[in-house]
């Protein structure tokens, strides 16, 4: 069984935890424009490869999380590989997914620009000297489909999410890059046999539930494989109907969780610092070995 832990665009009151038992290979996913700033922005060089292991650190001994100084998005992943392929891409939408989050719709004209689910993209943004670090939230079928990528960002004072929120428009040119390939090898035989999924996922109320229609829509397609529980820590709205089965009002807590810990089951957890170390002391104090949790180094 592997439980995913994990939040792409939260604050420190969202969470979302997503456990899943399945038979799968290590190294698979659990699931241009700039020319004349390219010297500016751009690394002298690219790097080709896969993830390495020390990107998805376990939690310490005590279940902390430690740091120095807050480092940039470059820096806290320079031990990961890129792909050597940098893309112009095109904002060709834009929409608010939630009051603090935006859904950028990107249009990449590049044929050999490829990713891999659960990967996510260096942000190179004309003009902005810091480089972002966006999770994809689009599925590699829509870019095979429409060239098109697409990008959550939460709105923080970090310069490239900051630029999404009050700069970003129709038309606006960026490049990207793809980093993570977490040791996928083409060709391998890597497949997925597909088991159980339990997701927990936390926010301040529904409407920051990013994509909780996709979520609902996988568990209506795969009865019995893939199941939610919502969680709402300051709702002031009445839930709607559809959502009211699947609602906890109030943080996950040790009593959600351990009922899943078994021998088999690994542990995902994304989100901010906070967050992260809060669960990894939870996820110590109900018996689950340290080398059964992972985190990614990201925020």
């Amino acid at each position: 069984m592997q439980t995913y832990i994990s939040t792409g665009t939260c604050d420190s009151e969202d969470c979302l935890i997503i456990m899943v038992r399945a038979t799968v290979y290590v190294g698979c996913t659990v699931p241009q424009l700039l020319r004349g700033a390219q010297s500016r922005i751009f690394p002298s060089h690219s790097l080709l490869g896969v993830l390495r292991h020390s990107a998805f650190p376990y939690c310490t001994g005590n279940g902390t999380i430690k740091s120095k100084r807050k480092m940039d998005h470059l820096e806290r992943t320079a031990n990961n590989f890129r792909q050597e392929v940098i893309t112009q891409a095109k904002v060709c939408g834009i929409t608010n997914e939630s009051e603090t989050v935006k859904r950028l719709r990107l249009a990449i004209s590049n044929k050999d620009f490829t990713f891999k689910a659960g990967q996510w993209v260096d942000f190179f943004i004309p003009g902005v000297s810091v480089v972002g670090g966006f999770s994809i939230c689009s599925s590699p079928g829509l870019l095979e489909q429409e060239g098109i990528l697409e990008l959550a960002v939460k709105h923080t004072v970090h310069p490239p999410a900051h630029w999404i929120h009050t700069e970003c428009t129709l038309d606006s040119e960026v490049a990207l890059r793809v980093g993570d390939l977490h040791g996928y090898q083409e060709g391998k035989g890597n497949r997925h046999k597909l088991g159980t999924a339990k997701l927990y996922y936390s926010a301040k109320n529904t409407s920051e539930l990013l994509f909780k229609k996709n979520i609902l829509g996988l568990m209506k397609a795969f009865p019995g494989k893939i199941t939610c529980c919502f969680h709402v820590t300051q709702q002031r709205s009445q839930i709607c109907k559809e959502l009211q089965p699947h609602i906890t009002e109030g943080r996950i807590s040790e009593k959600d969780l351990e009922k899943h810990v078994s021998n088999d089951t690994s542990w995902y957890i994304c989100g901010p610092p906070p967050m992260i170390e809060s669960i990894s002391k939870l996820l110590t104090n109900i018996g689950v070995p340290r080398n059964r949790v992972f985190f990614e180094k990201w925020w």
